[in-house]
């Protein structure tokens, strides 16, 4: 049997995927966050289903229910926040099951930064003004960052950063990044996005960590700095331009 990594979305339950949804509606066995998965979607298994919460399992603990569900037969459901490919705990998981000879599928979900890009209402790619998106978060108390994706040194391409389990250090975020963004540099933060508990703070680097502390967010919040934020004076796009030379017929979008 199959385990599945399902992507849940950023919290709102209508935003899993239709495939998402339909997969976790076949599975007996179903893992999820709890404190990151909407309960609603639980409602999406099967009735019979054997439904699990991870928040207090660690990573053996996690793999022996999915190899057990295997061994039974059951395709399982791994439930997890946002999109599986980014920030998500899935790659130890699937290392070890690719040990134990277990097969496995991952169905997308939509990420936190989208939603947060929808909360704003915002492109983060902008014509002229930025067209790289950096997803990355900060040393903490966790797993390390790499040789070369500290903060000052992805700063100095100036381009759009999107910064995940944040929020409670965002007075060292804003120092590292102030010498290459400048004071003015439109910033947010986006906490719970798409849920009813959504927040937005809307500013810039000298004024969002004074308003993120003043709204008491510490935790589940996506950080975004950069220009496209603010950006209003810029060259359309080249895909609808009227100097573009389009083709005709059926396939002429």
């Amino acid at each position: 049997m199959t385990v599945y990594f399902i992507g849940a979305g950023p919290g709102a339950a209508d935003l899993i995927t239709v495939r998402g949804a339909r997969t976790l509606a076949r599975c007996r066995v179903c893992l999820y966050a709890g404190s990151l998965v909407p309960r609603e979607l639980l409602a999406d298994c099967p009735a019979d289903a054997r439904l699990i919460d991870t928040a207090q399992l660690n990573l053996d603990q996690i793999v022996e229910q999915l190899v057990r569900a295997h061994e039974a037969g059951e395709d399982v459901a791994r439930l997890h926040s946002g999109d599986p490919s980014v920030f998500s705990a899935v790659a130890e998981q699937m290392r070890r099951l690719d040990a134990a000879g277990v097969p496995y599928e991952v169905v997308p979900g939509v990420p936190a930064f989208a939603a947060a890009a929808a909360a704003l209402n915002r492109e983060l790619t902008v014509p002229t003004v930025g067209q790289t998106v950096v997803l990355t978060r900060i040393a903490q108390q966790a797993t390390p960052m790499p040789d070369g994706e500290d903060l000052a040194t992805l700063g100095r391409s100036r381009a759009l950063l999107v910064l995940h389990l944040g929020a409670r250090y965002v007075d060292r975020i804003v120092d590292q990044l102030l010498p290459h963004y400048g004071p003015d540099c439109p910033a947010a933060v986006v906490a719970m996005a798409s849920r009813p508990d959504e927040l937005v703070l809307r500013g810039t680097l000298a004024d969002i960590a004074g308003q993120v502390k003043a709204a008491g967010v510490v935790r589940t919040a996506v950080i975004l700095v950069g220009r496209s934020l603010g950006a209003e004076q810029f060259r359309d796009s080249h895909l609808y331009s009227t100097a573009r030379t389009r083709p005709h017929g059926p396939c002429a979008a």
